[in-house]
């Protein structure tokens, strides 16, 4: 395994050994310093398994993904403004040092998720599962992006003890209103995917949804900065971790938006056309 990957579980092993002590800044850090070793140990795995990964043979895009995931996240920051899913406890002061953690926790979200995906595809994680080769149908294209467009509107706009019921309707906007148009702009795109008869392809990034979001609940849940559910409104009191047992349906929709909305952006980087695949 290459060098970062061994640094990457050294901080994995360390941190969770050191943890019963609850050491400050460990606990206060833990979620990001988590996931940055956990992309790193994703990425090697990946590089020995295939040759190729994004951290080694793509830095640049990699630090460009870095980079646009906190933006991406914001998106949703601003949707909990209206729709008040959770909060965040513990940060850390002064301000400063606040948006340098939400800023080094935004920039894992999005390069999580990629490298889980591309895991999964390395271990070769559904890599049977095809359909028919079937192209879409160009109304249904429009009319995705229409409901789409109509599920990112309108809960904001919805009176105040409506609106956390909404948020799932968020969590599928994006997937509508983006992915069609990413398929007919020749960028990577579910829908593509699936018009080829690649199930795997959308299948692994649907797990890869699911097993980041249990790390997410897993390692929050023992740091002292952390976020917590304040209105999921279904069965609240039956939880893994913070998280409410009905939000965990949230994550894999999440890992496909993440993707839509990260290949709308990633023309401004310009960088090179990239291939069909979760790397």
């Amino acid at each position: 395994m290459v060098w970062y990957g061994w640094l990457g579980l050294g901080v994995l092993l360390l941190d969770e050994a050191l943890l019963p002590w609850r050491l400050e800044p460990l606990v206060r850090w833990f979620t990001p310093t988590m996931w940055t070793a956990y992309i790193l140990v994703a990425d090697a795995l990946v590089l020995r398994r295939r040759g190729a990964s994004l951290i080694h043979d793509r830095p640049r895009e990699a630090a460009f993904m870095a980079t646009a995931s906190i933006p991406l996240w914001l998106v949703f920051e601003a949707y909990n403004w209206r729709l008040q899913n959770w909060a965040y406890f513990g940060v850390p002061e002064p301000a400063w040092l606040a948006a340098l953690g939400y800023a080094w926790s935004f920039a894992t979200i999005t390069p999580g998720l990629y490298q889980t995906a591309a895991l999964l595809e390395a271990f070769a994680v559904f890599a049977g599962a095809r359909g028919p080769v079937r192209p879409p149908a160009p109304g249904l294209l429009r009319a995705s992006v229409a409901v789409g467009a109509a599920f990112l509107v309108i809960p904001p706009l919805l009176p105040a003890s409506v609106r956390p019921w909404t948020f799932g309707f968020v969590w599928l906007g994006f997937i509508l209103f983006l992915d069609p148009l990413n398929h007919r702009a020749g960028r990577p795109s579910f829908t593509g995917a699936w018009a080829r008869g690649d199930r795997g392809f959308v299948y692994r990034w649907l797990l890869a949804g699911l097993v980041c979001g249990f790390l997410w609940e897993f390692w929050n849940y023992w740091a002292t900065a952390r976020w917590t559910y304040v209105g999921v409104p279904v069965f609240p009191d039956w939880k893994i971790f913070e998280m409410p047992l009905a939000g965990y349906l949230g994550f894999p929709p999440f890992a496909l938006e993440a993707f839509a909305m990260y290949h709308f952006v990633r023309p401004l980087a310009g960088l090179p056309a990239s291939r069909h695949s979760s790397s």
